[in-house]
């Protein structure tokens, strides 16, 4: 079982690390010579907003109140999945803490990293777990029916607009839009302010990056990445289409360098004026609306645009998880169940603003009348879109594997990485679409062979 365990392990990590990283090699004991020792946890995490606001808030409160200090590690998305796979895959033990995603949670729970949170929850009763929302909670389970993070915030993905500029335009954006009616909106707000585009879309390559939107849109369409036996859809007409419409839209109506343009470009480009419309994750709203945003108030939402399905917002979750390894595991769950909690949501909106606080988790949130009332324009329509995703059946045809805006197998971070540099290039104008698949499906296909044989 042990020499079994290891290869497992050893194949996920080539597969999480892929594309000539260094890997230290460790064990599970080396948390006692990296981990957080005595009153420290060191703690690995993205740098989203929201990320940004726990750093600044944990020693004035978490600390002062536990006495537990917190080392953070910041990273961006692409480059904090990398490091977080290369020390949970290894179980050295730096990190006692990270922020993983719905999507690595049930693999790394399936290899043995994680740290199982049922115990804690158990006898946790103030941390009120019943409260999380049941998609998230759901999407944070292990094959084996266990807890194994719990999450800071939730988010699905709808398209945000300008209210001033469509009634400027004499514009108006429908309830529940079609991609169709909002590429001919793209078009007809395109420069309607000086240096303003019509919309703005992920291009940077990543499978976190855009392939998650993209993958939406091919969903929508009526495509797949894979069909119910494995076999590789990239070329099919669906997944043929939705590409194309989605680097035509880009390409006619997208934000300067939209090759290399994510997530934090984009809410930049929103922020500032320089983007009329942007469908991305609902988790931007709160800094939107901001109160020092100078676009606060001016922003419409309405639920992920459609084609060919009833919704096609996804679902995503930064968690919190631990890793097996970490010798500090009941100080990291006072901080994860602190930085999780009813508590942390009100602290946030007292000293952050309501807008800002780590919601799409938590039920008691959208009930909560300051919550409501600083975030009128979002809230609800983000609750419908968590609720509403169906990740085992995103589509209109049976997958092999869950997952929205990703494949849930662990061989997708690599593809979806590959896949999105080969669109980014088109995107970018060095290639075409037709090419840009071609290769994608050799890559896909590799891919559901090896599934289709075991």
């Amino acid at each position: 079982m042990r020499s079994q365990s290891r290869h497992r392990n050893r194949a996920a990590l080539a597969l999480l690390t892929a594309g000539g990283l260094v890997v230290v090699s460790g064990c599970a004991g080396a948390g006692d010579l990296l981990g957080g020792g005595g009153d420290t946890i060191n703690v690995l995490m993205v740098n989203n907003p929201q990320m940004t606001d726990l750093q600044k808030l944990t020693a004035k409160h978490f600390t002062k109140k536990t006495g537990i200090k917190v080392q953070f590690t910041v990273l961006p998305e692409n480059d904090v999945r990398d490091k977080i796979g290369q020390d949970f895959a290894n179980q050295a033990g730096q990190y006692d803490v990270a922020t993983i995603s719905n999507y690595e949670t049930p693999i790394y729970a399936r290899n043995g990293w994680l740290h199982e949170l049922d115990p804690y929850l158990g006898k946790d009763k103030k941390y009120d777990e019943k409260d999380v929302l049941d998609p998230m909670r759901q999407s944070l389970t292990g094959d084996d029916g266990k807890m194994y993070a719990q999450p800071f915030y939730g988010e699905s993905s709808f398209l945000m607009y300008r209210k001033d500029i469509f009634e400027k335009a004499g514009l108006e954006m429908p309830d529940k839009p079609t991609w169709k009616q909002v590429a001919g909106l793209a078009a007809e707000v395109d420069g309607e302010q000086k240096g303003m585009k019509g919309i703005c879309l992920r291009g940077l390559p990543g499978w976190g990056e855009l392939t998650a939107p993209l993958t939406t849109v091919v969903n929508t369409f009526g495509g797949t990445w894979f069909d119910e036996n494995w076999e590789a859809q990239l070329t099919s007409p669906e997944f043929t289409r939705a590409t194309e419409f989605y680097v035509d839209l880009l390409r006619k109506h997208g934000q300067a360098g939209a090759a290399q343009s994510g997530y934090a470009e984009c809410l930049n480009n929103m922020t500032q004026g320089k983007s009329a419309m942007w469908y991305d994750a609902t988790a931007g709203a709160g800094s939107l609306e901001d109160g020092k945003s100078p676009v606060k108030g001016k922003i419409g939402y309405v639920p992920a645009p459609v084609e060919k399905t009833e919704s096609s917002g996804w679902l995503y979750t930064w968690a919190w998880a631990m890793q097996k390894a970490s010798n500090n595991s009941d100080k990291a769950w006072k901080f994860i169940s602190w930085a999780s909690s009813k508590e942390y949501e009100e602290l946030v909106g007292k000293e952050r603003g309501w807008a800002n606080v780590p919601a799409g988790k938590r039920a008691s949130t959208y009930r909560n009348e300051e919550y409501k009332k600083a975030a009128d324009g979002f809230s609800e329509v983000t609750f419908q879109a968590i609720n509403q995703a169906k990740p085992r059946e995103p589509g209109v045809q049976k997958r092999p594997a869950p997952g929205i805006q990703f494949v849930g197998i662990p061989e997708f971070t690599d593809l979806g990485t590959k896949v999105s540099q080969e669109i980014s290039a088109a995107i970018a104008g060095r290639q075409s679409v037709a090419s840009a698949l071609k290769k994608s499906q050799e890559l896909a296909d590799k891919v559901g062979k090896e599934y289709q044989n075991r």
